[in-house]
Order: C-alpha cells, then structure tokens, then sequence
C-alpha cells in the first residue's frame, strides 16, 4: 500500500518529534553544563546544515532539475520564507540564556515552532522523495540544528512560566507539526512536481545557518571558546563532506 519512501518520511518524523523530548535533559544536567555544551551543538548544527545545503541538497537538486534559474528561485524562496517567519512571528533561534527575554514567550514560541516544523517536514520529505540518500542525510543535518533548538525552546518555556512537565508535552506536540509536513509533501507528490522541496529546503538550512546560529557562535573575547566553537563547526561541515564523498 506505501512504499518504502513513505516509511522513511513517517519514520524521519517521528524521530525528529522524538528530538523534542531533548528537553528532558534539563533534569539530569546542571545549568552550567547546559551553558557549556548548548553553543558547541549550535556550531555543528551549522556546519552540518551549511554541508548538507552545499555538499548534497544543491548539487541533488541540480542532478534531478538541471542547472536552471527555477532551481536558484525556489533556494531563494526557502531563504526569504525563513526571514519572513522570523520577522513576522519576531521569532529566531536564540540559545543564550541572557537573550530568553527577547524572545516571544509561551505561546508564541509554539506557535513559530509549530510552523517551522510544519516546512522543516515538507523540506525534509522533498529530500526523500528526491533520493533516500539525500533524505537520510538532510534529516542527519537537521536533526542536528533541532537539538540545541529544542534545548532552548524548552528553556525558554519554562522561563515564561510553564511547568517542565508543561513545556516538555507542548513541545513534543509542536514537533509533531514536522510529521504532519512530510505527510503533505508525500501526499502532494502524486499530484504535483515536488522536486522544487528539495533546493527550498537547502535556502532553509542555508538561512538558518547563516542568519541564526553562526552570529551566535562567532563574537567570543575568549579565544579558547572561539577555537572551540569553529571545530565544532568545521566538524558539522566536515562531516557532511565525507558523507558525500562516501555516498558518491
């Protein structure tokens, strides 16, 4: 009745919803650890999303479209969506404790994340339609970004008030929005040429790399944590490279 792509988009999904239960973490670690270890992650999300864009998503999306303006539009449309969720929803990925207060609070924050799931999953499903191989790696990149994110997003929810039990429910049924996403883009894909998901999902890694979580890891005074943050990010990339070396 479904095929094997289909199992793989449910299965991404639920694993990626599961990532929200990251939060949980939050009871066995002590803050100074959380401190310690949070920005670390968020430089090899980057590095992981900005490999999977360059490394496998665009040069993919190349193979399957062909080296067309229609492909460099829709990278262009999975940036500019990013930005306007950002300036729309006053949301961005923000992993400092000190910068919670900027942040929307309480609902809002499940509200945006909701949303980002909800396109992270049809992005993330356009890559296992295109290729499995692709997929498997765009939901390694992502899954990367998603840990530090769900850390603070948690953070932030207990911050604005909420019980850690509260926080942790909600945000795993925010997470949830991202299965209900590759469910679209697996249903949308016997009627429509899905194949434009694919380079929209690698303008979404490249905006959240970019725009969110290198200006977070990038301006340290201390240069044992500003060598220690480019490994990290330089082992994302890294990483993604030899993924792609190996697979090819």
């Amino acid at each position: 009745m479904f095929d094997d792509v289909f199992w793989w988009i449910v299965a991404s999904g639920l694993a990626m919803s599961a990532i929200a239960l990251v939060g949980s973490l939050t009871f066995l670690l002590s803050e100074s650890v959380q401190r310690r270890i949070i920005l670390p992650l968020v430089a090899l999300a980057a590095g992981s999303m900005l490999g999977g864009a360059l490394f496998h998503m665009i040069p993919a999306s190349i193979e399957t479209i062909g080296n067309e303006v229609s492909l460099y539009l829709a990278v262009a449309a999975g940036f500019v969506v990013f930005f306007c969720l950002e300036q729309f929803l006053h949301w961005h990925h923000c992993h400092r404790t000190k910068h919670l207060l900027k942040r929307p609070l309480g609902h809002m924050i499940l509200v945006a994340d909701g949303l980002h799931n909800l396109i992270g999953g049809l992005a993330v499903a356009g890559a296992f339609l295109a290729d499995v191989r692709i997929g498997i790696t765009t939901f390694v990149a992502a899954a990367a970004h998603e840990v530090p994110q769900e850390l603070g997003d948690f953070g932030a929810l207990v911050h604005a008030g909420w019980s850690r039990g509260k926080a942790l429910l909600f945000n795993l049924l925010s997470a949830l929005t991202f299965l209900v996403g590759g469910l679209i883009a697996y249903a949308a894909a016997s009627r429509f040429d899905v194949a434009f998901l694919l380079p929209f999902a690698a303008g979404n890694f490249l905006y959240i790399a970019a725009a969110d979580l290198v200006p977070e890891i990038n301006k340290h005074e201390d240069y044992k944590v500003a060598i220690l943050h480019f490994a990290s990010f330089a082992a994302g990339l890294t990483l993604l490279f030899v993924v792609r070396l190996v697979a090819h």
